[in-house]
């Protein structure tokens, strides 16, 4: 019988309700104000400036909650169960009718994204593929392409509720479509672990 194998997957971490609702509602309150560095690509997007756990009570709590979850995902990235801290943080402001182009985010080895508002449906991140590399030169691509896991170029991640937190690996390439909806606000961070072993030769990392 035959055997599918799916190989060298890429993890995403989905943890519902990371924040407690109380949390949310005071970083939406504070921040919401200065995110007032604009976008290079959308007049509509807007963002805090780079923030430190250290800031603010608020992100030392929700960095205390969000800090457990780095580690279990960085297990599955490495191998091993280790320190990992929270480099940088940001608020991100995005309004009706504004989107976040694809990126990925360097200096850093997890990534991740706490909704602090309902999202529309419209604005729900899509996570993508590299663009080239590790695609064959021919695609198959018409209306009767069944989609699947293995010739998707774009995954939608699932509705999130305010409080929900999503880890990837910091090199995933990533995107918010247009918002049809009302303002969406979310806290992004940047993780880094404490260092990387490869046989007694050791990369330590510090913030």
């Amino acid at each position: 019988m035959n055997e599918i194998i799916g190989i060298f997957p890429t993890p995403i971490l989905r943890a519902p309700a990371t924040l407690p609702r109380p949390l949310v509602d005071g970083l939406v309150e504070h921040f919401s104000a200065l995110a007032m560095r604009d976008n290079n690509s959308s007049a509509k997007l807007s963002h805090t400036a780079m923030l430190s756990p250290g800031d603010s009570p608020l992100l030392v709590e929700a960095a205390t909650l969000i800090t457990p979850k780095l580690s279990e995902f960085g297990a599955l990235l490495f191998g091993e169960v280790m320190g990992w801290s929270i480099k940088e943080m940001w608020v991100n402001v995005l309004d009706t009718g504004g989107y976040q182009a694809m990126h990925n985010h360097a200096n850093s080895f997890i990534s991740g994204v706490v909704y602090l508002t309902p999202t529309h449906d419209s604005s729900r991140t899509v996570f993508m593929k590299s663009p080239g590399g590790t695609d064959f030169a021919f695609k198959n691509d018409h209306e009767g392409v069944i989609t699947g896991p293995f010739n998707a170029e774009k995954w939608i991640s699932p509705q999130p509720e305010p409080g929900d937190l999503v880890l990837f690996p910091s090199y995933l390439m990533h995107a918010v479509p247009p918002n049809a909806g009302e303002r969406r606000l979310t806290l992004a961070m940047n993780a880094i672990p404490t260092q990387l072993n490869s046989w007694g030769y050791s990369v330590k990392f510090g913030t």
